[in-house]
C-alpha cells in the first residue's frame, strides 16, 4: 500500500476535531488514515501550531520525498553511451566490469 500525503483539507479537518477534543483513534478513523498520523498533526497543534502552520511546514518536508536523480561523472557517461550505441544492453555493461561504473 503506497503512502499518500495529507491534504489541506484533511488537515484542517483533524484541528477541527483537536479543537473539539476527539481522541486520536476515532479521528484516524473518520479520517481513514493511521493513528500515528493523526498522533504527529495532534503533537503539533498541542505545541501551539495552526493547521496552516503545520501544512507549510509539510509541503517543506514533502520536497525531499523521492528519489534523488543519479548523476555519473562525464568519462563514465561518455563510456556507456559509446557502449550504448555498439549495442551493448546497461546490465551487460555493468556485468563485464571493464570500467568502474558508480
Amino acid at each position: 500500500m503506497t503512502y499518500t500525503h495529507l491534504t489541506p483539507t484533511e488537515i484542517v479537518m483533524i484541528e477541527a476535531y483537536f479543537n473539539q477534543s476527539h481522541s486520536v483513534s476515532k479521528v484516524a478513523h473518520l479520517v481513514q488514515r493511521s493513528r500515528q498520523t493523526i498522533y504527529n498533526v495532534y503533537r503539533f497543534l498541542k505545541s501551539g501550531g495552526s493547521a496552516i502552520s503545520y501544512y507549510e511546514q509539510y509541503k517543506k518536508n514533502k520536497r525531499n520525498c523521492g528519489r534523488r536523480p543519479i548523476v555519473l561523472p562525464d568519462e563514465q557517461q561518455e563510456y556507456i553511451q559509446k557502449k550504448v550505441a555498439q549495442g551493448w544492453t546497461p546490465d551487460v555493461i555493468i556485468g563485464r566490469g571493464e570500467f568502474p561504473i558508480g
